[in-house]
């Protein structure tokens, strides 16, 4: 009787401590979500927000990888992922972008609630950065909004029983939800971010952003070891296209204008309205060379084209554009300044090239 007491007692014991150490995992594992969910919450950014996702979390709960795919219908997310002037580049990482969730839908088949299972190579490759190395079980978790999926969020693990069929999903339910509301939250600042950066008659950035822009491309210069050049455009003679035939037609003569430069750049270029009907640029990684091969492009491809007026008569216009290139050993430890004196020096290129007569391209050598 007294063997099967203490058996029993032990038996219990077991059980106590078990049900303890499920409680205190609980209790660490809430804390790290909960510490998660704050800098989610508190996310400036759709790309702070993605590298918290994919950088923060994994370290936290000790996930082999993280990833994450989102719907870009409108190819918002794409601009504002690279557009974004207050978060440098993603370190090695990326969501993936998808114009409708066709191919996503199928992974939830119970009513949009998290999959956790078996890693199935057939069917979850490409959910993965390649190459998927060791993970032998996934949770799968839909990101949706006013019943709409908006993305999904996949965690793997080298672990086979950590997302096993038969685990509780209460934890990774609550984190999708959290998740898909900061999601909709950072977009929306993203959006209202956008708008104050751009100008609203052409459509390309404003000088607010181009003067935020162009001190990260500076940094970037310093850090890649790269040259960047810079320049400067104004459309010749402009007023007398204003004062001849009316501010409607110069409108449209500088968004044919913005647009023709846009055309002509480079993933990674950046352009602005500077003021007035004057341009600028930022050529990444370009030397001086190709600079000029740009602006001369630029240049041609205007004095080519021809504008419709307002009361129906054909014009023509030319540009002026004045070129500068920042070698890295010039960057000075204050990069605001360095790039005040790279567009300074473009500026005083475009002078030439107008004191030249006009409809040219001009190169200044940088001397800080």
């Amino acid at each position: 009787m007294l063997i099967q007491l203490d058996q029993e007692i032990a038996r219990l014991k077991g059980q106590m401590d078990y049900l303890l150490r499920e409680a205190r995992r609980n209790e660490d594992r809430m804390r790290r979500l909960d510490g998660i969910e704050r800098q989610l919450i508190g996310a400036d950014s759709l790309s702070e927000l993605v590298r918290i996702l994919l950088s923060e979390y994994r370290t936290a709960f000790a996930v082999e990888q993280a990833t994450l795919t989102l719907v870009d219908r409108d190819h918002v997310l794409a601009k504002l992922l690279n557009e974004n002037p207050q978060v440098p580049a993603l370190p090695g990482f990326s969501p993936r972008l998808l114009p409708s969730p066709t191919s996503i839908v199928g992974l939830f088949p119970l009513a949009m609630t998290p999959w956790l299972g078996r890693y199935q190579h057939l069917q979850h490759a490409a959910l993965f950065q390649s190459p998927v190395l060791g993970i032998e079980s996934v949770a799968l978790l839909p990101l949706v909004r006013h019943g709409e999926l908006i993305g999904s969020l996949h965690l793997g693990s080298r672990n086979p029983d950590r997302y096993g069929v038969a685990s509780g999903t209460e934890f990774l339910e609550r984190f999708a939800g959290i998740v898909s509301v900061c999601l909709e939250s950072a977009l929306n600042r993203d959006r209202l971010r956008r708008i104050s950066l751009t100008d609203g008659l052409t459509g390309v950035q404003n000088r607010r952003y181009f003067e935020q822009r162009c001190k990260i491309e500076v940094s970037q210069a310093k850090r890649q070891q790269s040259p960047l050049s810079c320049m400067f455009l104004d459309v010749d003679r402009f007023k007398l296209v204003n004062d001849t035939y009316g501010h409607p037609t110069g409108d449209d003569v500088l968004r044919s204008v913005a647009c023709d430069i846009q055309n002509q750049l480079r993933a990674g270029d950046t352009v602005a309205r500077y003021g007035g009907e004057e341009f600028v640029v930022t050529l990444p990684r370009t030397d001086q060379s190709g600079a000029i091969e740009i602006a001369e492009r630029i240049r041609k491809g205007i004095e080519a084209r021809t504008f419709q007026t307002q009361c129906g008569k054909t014009i023509s216009v030319t540009i002026s554009i004045g070129l500068t290139m920042l070698h890295s050993d010039q960057i000075q430890q204050d990069h605001e300044a360095t790039a005040s004196k790279l567009v300074a020096h473009a500026d005083k290129a475009l002078y030439h090239a107008k004191s030249n007569g006009r409809n040219r391209v001009e190169w200044i050598t940088l001397s800080l």
